[in-house]
This record gives structure tokens, C-alpha cells and sequence, in this order.
């Protein structure tokens, strides 16, 4: 949470060097914002330094997007994929993103089922399942 005022001990910014030194435990790690799967400059490597940040704090998993984001459709698209891997705890969270993504496909909303709601999205590792 983004304190209200800045202080010494929080300045309301998480950077990858803050993240690099956490010691998580997580099998997933969800960055929901546009383009967080890019690098941070022309020609670099595929992954952002927050991507690169989390895998070096313990993340196992990272849901990452490759271009700008709806953010309508990403809160449903991240919560469907939540509750289905809640739901069944042996689904992977690639399955899960997947299963996610045909229900948007073949859901009725026309608009949810074209590319530029659901594409964006990849999981990177598999978070040990």
C-alpha cells in the first residue's frame, strides 16, 4: 500500500533493488500492469527488472503482460485464474491462465473474446507444480 506521505522508511516506491533483496516464498507473483514482461530498454533482454527482481526474491511463477492492458479485463481475467488455481490446487498457473483465457474466448462478451483483452498475459515459470 502507497503510504499517504513519504517517510525515511517509505517513500511509496517498490524498486527491483528493494524487491531483489526480500526473501519470499511465493509460487506466484502477479504484475498486472501494461508492457511488465518488456525490458527496460531498446534491445534488452525480455524480462523487466521487476520481473527479474521477484525470481531473485523467491518468486517461482510471474504472471507478466507483453504490451498495454485493459484494465477491466485484466482484474477479471487475473481473478479467474486466481480462483480456478483456489478451486483446484493441482492446476498449474499456466493451465489456469489458459483455461482463463478460452472462458473469455467463449464467453458471450464479443469484446472480451478478441486478442487484445486476453493475449497480452503469459505466465513465466511454473511455480513448482
Amino acid at each position: 500500500m502507497t503510504p499517504d506521505t513519504a517517510s525515511a522508511d517509505d517513500d511509496g516506491d517498490l524498486s527491483a533493488s528493494e524487491i531483489a533483496i526480500l526473501k519470499l516464498d511465493a509460487d506466484w507473483a502477479i504484475l498486472s500492469a501494461c508492457n511488465t514482461a518488456a525490458g527496460g530498454a531498446n534491445g534488452a533482454e525480455g524480462a523487466s527488472g521487476l520481473a527479474r527482481a521477484l525470481f531473485y526474491a523467491g518468486a517461482r511463477a510471474l504472471l507478466v503482460s507483453q504490451w498495454e492492458v485493459d484494465s477491466n479485463a485484466t482484474t477479471a481475467l487475473i481473478a479467474s485464474a486466481v480462483g480456478a488455481v483456489a478451486r483446484d490446487r493441482s492446476l498449474g498457473w499456466a493451465e489456469a491462465l489458459r483455461r482463463t483465457m478460452l472462458a473469455m474466448i467463449n464467453g458471450g462478451k464479443s469484446e472480451r473474446a478478441h486478442p487484445a483483452y486476453w493475449a497480452p498475459f503469459v505466465v513465466v515459470g511454473e511455480g513448482g507444480r
